[in-house]
């Protein structure tokens, strides 16, 4: 690891907005901080926050990765598309130590001068939730000779194995628990006053301990000698109870501050700061038919419409210029694993963004093939839209109000029904606190004609879902069934789907009676529609005939933009269908037709381990440049292209195995 110099958390210097200026309060001196002179309480939430931009990042890269999302940035493309896998996975390595672990160790000391033990309990809360996410993500990692476990600043840290940081994880929860049990000494700063999250309810931290205790232990499922259902059990039943456990970080859309780091708004949601905030992400169809055919029944989820976002068409303007009707496009999803006609046409990452025409706009397109252009015809007619042939030439019209692709390309005329996942924030081109959607240009934004309603998780207002209840339930779940017990399964199997539908709805709820009312995919839905689902053929009515596959893929509708996905997919290979007797837990999720991975992917057929992602190489820039020895005495292959399918710790059957691919 490259010497990082101490970040001090400049964001204390920022005059936030008037929901988070009660975090900022002033230090001893305010134009000269020093990690002596921050308070504990200043410092957390500023911790918080730059954990969720940390687990930001990672949920985004590793939802492509598990087929969530469909992005044409060049590294989420190559880990959601092509599978030729970037090496400048940087960012989440780079906030985590820069920003959140250069602190944890400073904020704990400081604590415990004041015997503020429930501050020195969320140290190691922090301490937990990050390096646990390197061992994700990245295998081996330094962990010991950090300063956040050593408080030593080491230059260049030696690296510790998956094992290691797994139990030192696991640690830091037991003597948090024990911390957040003890009331704190007289005059320690108070918890409330610097706890974004929980409001300082000490049993509510107990509560995410249980709960990340539960999420952690099940990562061992194929551990025989380690995974015991029976502790995941009892850690459930201390962990979150309803959706008034859930622990999320409020987020707004209330300051035009930028993080000093990577000059992104800094009161936002993190999921969003990646995957809402620019033009580049869309559904994939893996994910939309889920939400559109779950179990092959043809039943539209209730959640989709709030989840997969939709742009104006058919609009019609008044002289002034303003949209008076029009009709909504819901998006479809792209599809990068099954037939992917349009990607093969067009290369991995040729989705085109929407422009907006503001006059009639003709758009000469030459198409050769005469079945080609029949079909490109055929959609004219079904759009309505005016169009003459010339030849091989197709002119088609667009009238003023119009949401098309600018590109005389016929493959990509069709790209607006791929509607991206963007939405606006005041900081980064909004107009309104209260509008969210995106604008294809200010003409649209003035004419109000909308690009985008974006995505229930990655809006900048979403809650950033830190550990909830719908996730324990569907751990629950899964635990009985390695248990053989449906019976109990199939009850927390559907108080998941249940407490996910209900915790959209409570948030749903509270962006329309809070203003959000020019965005109807931010209005709840239809209660009948809840209540008819849950009694549908798309949910499980039975013990009987409830399977391992649908407890995981109505978990995975309910995580989206999460790591846990991915780690999800891991622990089940994905599609093989060799784990636990439970057949193929994830149907449909391959390599795809524009696959180009070999190097990185080296297995030759499902059942080899080394065939999947499985996990990240190190960051260059940092590791591989400033600390390759340390790293490579560890993992010998961590530089090699393969790297990228090589099973982390909690991913292995056994030890041997693991220490085997280190070799």
């Amino acid at each position: 690891m490259k010497n990082l110099k101490y970040i001090i958390l400049g964001c204390i210097l920022i005059a936030g907005s008037t929901s988070c200026k009660k975090w900022l309060d002033v230090n001893t001196d305010p134009d000269n901080p020093n990690s002596a002179n921050i308070s504990v309480q200043n410092r957390l939430p500023w911790i918080q926050h730059f954990y969720t931009y940390t687990a930001g990042v990672t949920n985004f890269r590793t939802a492509c990765q598990a087929g969530v999302y469909y992005s044409t940035t060049a590294s989420a493309n190559t880990l959601s598309t092509t599978w030729t896998a970037s090496s400048g996975n940087v960012t989440p390595y780079q906030t985590w130590f820069v920003e959140v672990s250069s602190n944890i160790h400073d904020m704990y000391i400081a604590a415990e001068k004041k015997g503020a033990y429930h501050y020195m309990a969320a140290a190691n809360v922090f301490s937990a939730l990050g390096f646990m996410q390197m061992l994700d993500v990245y295998g081996e990692m330094p962990y010991t000779q950090t300063h956040a476990i050593s408080g030593v600043a080491v230059p260049s840290p030696a690296y510790d194995d998956g094992k290691t940081i797994y139990n030192g994880c696991m640690t830091k929860l037991n003597e948090a628990i024990s911390l957040f049990s003890r009331a704190q000494e007289a005059g320690a700063p108070s918890f409330s006053s610097g706890d974004m999250w929980n409001g300082g309810d000490a049993g509510k931290w107990i509560k995410l301990c249980y709960g990340l205790k539960a999420r952690y232990m099940l990562k061992l499922s194929k551990k025989a000698n380690l995974f015991n259902p029976d502790s995941i059990l009892y850690c459930l039943s201390k962990g979150p109870q309803s959706n008034a456990d859930n622990i999320v970080q409020p987020c707004y859309n209330n300051s035009t501050e930028l993080d000093y780091l990577l000059g992104d708004p800094v009161v936002t949601n993190g999921n969003w700061d990646y995957a809402g905030y620019g033009s580049n992400q869309r559904i994939t169809h893996y994910y939309y038919n889920l939400l559109t055919n779950m179990r092959n029944e043809g039943i539209t989820d209730p959640r989709m419409t709030k989840i997969v976002p939709a742009s104006m068409a058919n609009v019609k303007l008044d002289k002034n210029g303003k949209a008076t009707s029009y009709t909504w496009n819901r998006s479809i999803g792209v599809d990068s694993y099954g037939p992917s006609d349009r990607l093969k046409k067009g290369g991995p990452a040729s989705i085109v963004t929407v422009s907006y025409a503001t006059d009639t706009t003709d758009i000469k397109y030459a198409i050769e093939k005469a079945s080609e252009r029949a079909d490109f015809i055929a959609a004219q007619v079904q759009a309505g839209r005016a169009y003459t042939v010339n030849g091989n030439d197709v002119t088609v019209t667009y009238p003023a109000g119009s949401i098309y692709i600018n590109s005389t390309n016929y493959l990509y005329a069709g790209d607006t029904d791929y509607v991206n996942l963007r939405s606006f924030s005041i900081a980064t081109g909004g107009l309104s606190e209260k509008d969210l959607n995106w604008y294809p240009s200010a003409d649209a934004n003035a004419a109000g004609v909308v690009g985008s309603t974006g995505s229930f998780q990655i809006r900048p207002v979403s809650d950033q879902e830190i550990l909830t209840y719908h996730e324990m339930c569907f751990i629950k779940a899964e635990t009985y069934m390695w248990k053989g017990d449906q019976a109990n399964a199939q009850i927390a199997y559907k108080e998941g789907i249940r407490a996910h539908l209900n915790m959209m709805q409570a948030k749903l709820t509270e962006w329309k009676a809070g203003g959000y009312d020019n965005n109807p995919d931010m209005w709840p839905m239809d209660q009948n529609a809840i209540d008819a689902y849950l009694q549908s053929a798309a949910v499980s009515q039975s013990a009987g005939t409830l399977t391992m596959a649908d407890i995981m893929l109505q978990k995975y509708i309910a995580m989206g933009c999460s790591v846990e996905n991915w780690n999800d997919m891991r622990r089940f290979n994905f599609s093989t269908g060799n784990v636990g007797g439970f057949g193929v837990v994830y149907p449909g999720y391959d390599r795809g037709p524009l696959f180009a991975g070999t190097a990185l992917y080296t297995g030759g057929s499902k059942t080899d381990p080394r065939y999947w992602q499985r996990r990240w190489m190190l960051p260059g820039t940092l590791e591989l440049n400033y600390n390759s020895a340390n790293a490579l005495a560890m993992n010998r292959h961590a530089a090699d292209p393969n790297i990228w399918s090589m099973p982390v710790w909690w991913d292995c059957a056994t030890d041997d195995e693991y220490y085997g691919y280190l070799k």
